[in-house]
This record gives C-alpha cells, structure tokens and sequence, in this order.
C-alpha cells in the first residue's frame, strides 16, 4: 500500500527476486507531485532499511527530484538468504542495479550513496561495471579488508568481533527466536568479559547461534594471509579490480580519524590514475559514522565550527552537478579537499569541555601533494627524534612485552565499538573510559612502551599524508607485533597542566609478515630485522613549542588482536610468552619515521 506524504510517496516491502531465488526486502520513495521519470539513487544496507536515519535521508532527496531505494541486504532484516559479510554485494547490487532501471519511475540512472558497510555494497558493484551505473557517492570505504581494516599489517582488528555481537543483535534469526535473543543479548551485556578470553573458540561462542556470523569471525581471524579468500571476493578486495572498475562520477569522502581513512585515498589514487571520472575526494577530521561528519569533534579533539560538513546538503550538490548539470561549483573546484588540524588555543573548550585542536579547509589540486617533502626523523638513543642520523655504536632500546598485559588502546582510527574503545583524539593516558586500563597514567609511563621525542617545535610544522615509521629490531620470540604512534604534544597549560599527548595516527606489522603478505615467515630470535609500519594517512600543523613523539610497542588491544609471541597459528593458538624487544637507532641501523611535511 502506497502512502503519501505533503511532497514524498513511498511503497515498502516490495522484493526484488534475485537469480538464485533470494528475495530482498527493498522500499521505493517518490518525488509525489512531480512528473517521472527520475534519476534514481540506491542505498543498500544491512542495518535495516527502517532506520531512521535512512528514512529521513530518502525522504530528504526525494523531495529534491530523486527515486531512491533502500534494501536489506541478503539475510538481513526483511531480506531473505544467509548473511556471509561482505561476500554477495557485488553481485546482488548488481541485480538490484537491473531491477531498478526496469522501473518506470527511474529514467534509466542510477546513482549510488552510502557509508561504511553501504560503502562497499556501492565499490563491489562498481568493480563489475554494470550498465545504468551513473555517479557514486562513497563514504569510507574499502578497498582492501585484509589491508587495511578488518586486518592490518597481518594484525586483527578486533573490532569486528565486537562488530559480530552487535549485528547478531538485529539479525533475523533473533527477531524470531526469543531464546536466541535473550543469549545474543547476554552476550552484548558481557563483551567486555569475552574480550578477556581470546581468541574465540569455534562453537563456543554465543555467535555459535548464528553459524554464518561465528563462521565469519573464525575466517577472518585465522587468515592471515592474503591468500585466494580475501582477493577473490570483490566485496572484500578490488585492488586487482580498479582496470575493470566502472568510469563514472565518484565522490570519496573519508575521515583522518576514521578506520578506512587509507582506503578511501587509496581509491582517490588509483582511480584518478585509470578513469576519466570526474573523481573527487574530501578528507574531514571526524570519526566513523553519518552524524559524525556534523560534528565539530572527533573523541575529546574539537576542531571548530567550520569542522561540520552537512552530510546531506553536500550529497545533493555532488548528485545535482553530475546528475542534473547544476552549476553549483563542486565540479570547478580543484578535485581535493582536506581538513589540516591545529592552529587552536589548546586549552579546554567552554561547555564541551574538549581539547581546542582547531583547524581550517583547503583544497589541493592532487593527493598525495605535489610540493610534500618527505623528512625522516630518526630515533635517538635516550629518546630523542631528530632529523639527523643517530651516532653509530649506540647500544639498542629494550623492553619486555608480555601478551597477558597489553597496551590499552586509548582512540585512534575506530568505527565500532565506540562504548568499549572510543573513536578520535585523546590524551595517550588511562582513565575509566580507557578498556584495560590499569590506572590513569599516561602510556609513556609503562616500561613496555618506548618514546621518542623533538624539542620543543621552533617553528609550525605541516604533515599532511602517509606517515611511515622503519624499525630495526630483533625480539627472543619467533613471531611478535611492532606499533607505533604519532603524537602531538601539546604544552602544559593551566587546563592541561601536565601537557596533553594527542593521538595522531598509529599501526602495527606482525613479524611473520614483515616481507610478504602472502608467504609468511618467522624470526631467529635475537637478529635485527627491518620492519616497515605504515600509519593512515593525517593532515595537521604541529605548533610552534610543541612536540612531535613517538610510541613504539607491540601491542594495542583492543584495537588489535595480541600475538601470542609463540609462532603458532593465527587464532588457534592458546599459549603465550614473554619476548624481549630490541629497538636499533644507531647510523647503520637508523629507526625513523617519515614526516610528509608541508613547506611553509
């Protein structure tokens, strides 16, 4: 039955049948009064096409002149099939995309928006090319889960286990077994207990409830490498895909504080690089999710009013230019646009109460910038960071890194999870926001943490890009992970009178993966290997009389898995021991880190 609102009509529940015989739950909205057909914009979604969220945002452009339809992906909410994550959005967007263009309310064009899991429905399907494709809209998203966000530098990121609990809240399966829900809901309440008894054990979970959920959990967790699972799903890799990817208006919009900030500039690169587009990127500095983009903060880091983005209004300009030919002036404008972060006070902010970090736009003509100069900065014996190289014979810094006691994750690049570890800038000390945290120091003050430091800054200083740490070391264990930190330190002040340790951006490399992704391969225990770390891309000005530091570690959980030290296999193995890690910053073995620095 079709309702009617003052300017929106819309028909719910209608199914698309998919070749396989799957069903899925989509809804239509209408511009009601005007005369179709419409361009058409798609959003396919596994967090209920009901969402309120959603609702408002399809009501929003249909009122504008756009069909838009929503649909539960497969095995979610009112959709029929099992739900794999990720696996099947290529190819069902694609019947989708064909039934849509079938319709007689849509003129044949179909455009595509989304975020986030919504995001990858969108660039697994455009990794097919399908006909009526016209224009993206693609908000942080991937483009290589075993890269950069479901694992890292071969780590886990643990928050798609968290994720997993969560999403079987809502999945069908509960919805229509009350003892299932009432488990899954008991599993919710103690997540921070089960994260204490890792890895999970196949059908000991309580996703064991929900077979394709655990499944997937157990997949992600014990493949390490980058074998024929992740780069045969487009829905899980394209980067072997972006040859056939389809050539059509692009909109990639990423976050510095956000976990696919990597991938969405890697798309911007290796898109520009093959299509005609137009391709266009925004970098903000927000955390992951849609009502994050209108804010002016990212965790405890306020960044202005300028800051907020107005998620929708912006959508519509990229759709009006490419769809419509509007003369609005986001196709003239140079293709980049980021946010760089600094140049605030410092101090706490009335009313909020969060650290002024400040910050301005600006648009760039290519990314990465033409002008960067790529600056190392070596690490010093006694911890300092400085652009020269350390003297040679300095004996090597060691630390202890024990499994049982990990480094708290405290932010950093995080889209899920937000209760158990918050997303965005903090100051690096503990504190009952901070999971596993044993008091309220600051990292710094633990013996399995190494810092490294600038005097303070003489002048403002500009990273804006990738930043990339080389570390020589060598660890007693076979196999073992390395992290590091970028941080900003800011002076003391009244309100923060011990200073305030910013967190920039961070990463880490398991040992065994060192070399290769796909073949990996153990220490001797005691050589010095090279070890390369490549944090998310930032932008942000260091100010005058502030520091510029370093963390290096092995551990960050959990943000993170943690490496057993043992070896052993990946998400089996249950035993654990101590290593003791050599850090080398000496002129034949010189650790550093490279700033993209931005001349003045």
């Amino acid at each position: 039955m079709t309702e009617v609102l003052t300017e929106v009509s819309w028909e719910r529940n209608l199914f698309v049948r998919l070749q396989d015989g799957t069903r899925l739950a989509t809804d239509v909205y209408l511009p009601d009064g005007t005369a179709g057909p419409w361009p058409a914009l798609m959003e396919r979604t596994p967090y209920n096409k009901l969402n309120s969220n959603l609702v408002l945002a399809a009501k929003y452009f249909a009122r504008r002149g756009y069909a838009v339809v929503l649909q539960d992906v497969r095995g979610r909410h009112g959709s029929e099939g099992e739900w794999y994550p990720f696996a099947n959005e290529g190819p069902d967007g694609v019947e989708t995309l064909e039934w849509v263009r079938r319709q007689p309310w849509c003129d044949g064009r179909v455009a595509t928006i989304g975020l986030s899991y919504a995001a990858c429905t969108q660039t697994s399907l455009a990794a097919f090319d399908p006909p009526g494709l016209t224009s993206q809209f693609v908000a942080d998203g991937f483009h290589n889960y075993h890269t950069a966000s479901m694992r890292q530098g071969g780590a886990l990121e643990v928050r798609f286990l968290i994720y997993a609990f969560n999403m079987a809240l809502t999945s069908r399966e509960a919805a229509v077994d009350p003892a299932k829900r009432l488990a899954l809901q008991r599993a919710w309440a103690d997540l921070r207990s089960w994260l204490k008894h890792l890895p999970p054990k196949e059908g000991l979970t309580p996703l064991r409830h929900l077979p394709s959920y655990e499944r997937w959990v157990l997949d992600i967790w014990q493949h390490g490498e980058y074998d024929e699972y992740w780069s045969s799903r487009p829905g899980y890799s394209i980067e072997g895909l972006y040859d056939q990817h389809a050539d059509v208006p692009i909109y990639l919009l990423g976050s510095w504080y956000d976990s696919y900030a990597r991938s969405t500039v890697t798309n911007y690169v290796e898109l520009t690089r093959r299509k005609r587009g137009p391709i266009r990127l925004i970098m903000g500095p927000w955390i992951h999710g849609t009502g994050n983009m209108d804010l002016s903060y990212a965790g405890d880091a306020d960044f202005g009013p300028d800051a907020a983005l107005g998620y929708n209004d912006f959508r519509l300009r990229w759709f009006d230019a490419v769809l419509k030919g509007a003369q609005n002036g986001i196709l003239e404008k140079p293709p980049v646009r980021i946010f760089v972060m600094g140049g605030g006070s410092g101090r706490r902010l009335a009313g909020s109460g969060k650290l002024d970090v400040g910050g301005r736009w600006r648009f760039e003509r290519e990314w990465p910038l033409a002008r960067t100069a790529y600056t190392p900065f070596f690490l010093q014996p006694g911890g300092g960071l400085a652009p020269t190289r350390p003297p040679g014979g300095a004996a090597p810094s060691r630390y202890a890194y024990d499994p049982e006691d990990p480094v708290p994750t405290i932010g950093g690049n995080l889209s899920v999870g937000h209760d158990i570890m918050p997303g965005g800038g903090f100051d690096q000390r503990g504190g009952p926001h901070v999971y596993g945290a044993r008091d309220t120091l600051p990292l710094s003050s633990r013996a399995d943490v190494l810092v490294f430091s600038t005097p303070p800054l003489e002048e403002d200083i500009e990273v804006t890009g990738a930043v990339v740490v080389t570390l020589w070391a060598a660890s007693t264990a076979p196999d073992t992970d390395f992290t590091a930190k970028l941080i900003d330190v800011y002076p003391p002040s009244v309100d923060y009178p011990e200073g305030y340790e910013l967190n920039i951006g961070d990463s880490i490399i398991r040992a065994r993966y060192r070399r290769s992704r796909e073949e990996p391969e153990l220490l001797e225990p005691g050589v010095p290997y090279e070890f390369t770390i490549t944090l998310y891309p930032t932008s942000v000005v260091f100010q005058k009389g502030h520091r510029i530091r370093l963390h290096v570690s092995s551990s960050n959980f959990p943000r993170f898995d943690v490496n057993p030290n043992t070896g052993g296999p990946l998400g089996v193995d249950r035993v654990t021991q101590r290593a003791v890690q050599s850090i080398f910053h000496d002129a034949a073995r010189a650790s550093h880190v490279i700033l993209p620095i931005i001349p003045a």
